[in-house]
């Protein structure tokens, strides 16, 4: 009996043979293989709330499959356990509201904290929800927040001192859109 004829009648040995091939070869050039979880899943912090003042949105028109606008942000507070102080006027929120209820958004404003420090914000988002909730918000009506999905992913550009934390650390943040303000609260993904 040949090697080739021994190998091929012993059940299973060829199968067992081609997934080992399979897995060494996946490992060499870097596919993903199904991992089990390798780490404890990480915790939310919360930090703090903004409530963001807006000003009535300019409409720019529909650009490559989308309706963009831009909200200027006039002003507003920061409250919570890490963090007091003011939303600084002068910024703004360009959003792209997609056909079938997705919108982006992607703001960009200041912080003011209780001490003077003036910290940069920069909050990447999406709002999903059905296209009648979306066109309800695009109007500016009062929506009940549990009708969308509104979450964003900050990053702060404090100076160094005290809250240079804020450069140290991952945030999520969760939005509710209100007529003539948002509340973005804040929490630390530990």
């Amino acid at each position: 009996m040949t090697q080739a004829s021994s190998t091929a009648a012993r059940p299973g040995v060829l199968r067992r043979l081609s997934l080992a091939f399979a897995a060494a070869a996946a490992l060499l050039i870097g596919a993903p293989m199904a991992m089990a979880q390798s780490a404890p899943a990480p915790t939310l912090t919360y930090a703090f709330s903004a409530r963001v003042e807006v000003a009535a949105p300019v409409e720019q028109g529909e650009i490559d499959g989308g309706r963009k606008r831009f909200i200027p942000i006039t002003g507003g507070k920061v409250t919570g356990p890490r963090l007091t102080g003011e939303v600084m006027a002068g910024g703004g929120d360009w959003q792209t509201i997609f056909p079938g209820g997705v919108t982006r958004l992607e703001a960009r404003y200041f912080l003011k904290a209780a001490d003077g420090t003036v910290i940069g914000v920069q909050n990447v988002g999406v709002r999903v929800a059905s296209s009648d909730v979306t066109e309800r918000l695009a109007r500016g009506e009062k929506v009940d927040p549990a009708a969308y999905y509104f979450r964003a992913t900050p990053v702060f550009d404090p100076p160094p001192g005290a809250h240079a934390w804020l450069r140290t650390k991952t945030f999520v943040g969760r939005g509710i859109r209100m007529p003539d303000h948002v509340v973005i609260d804040f929490y630390v993904v530990e």
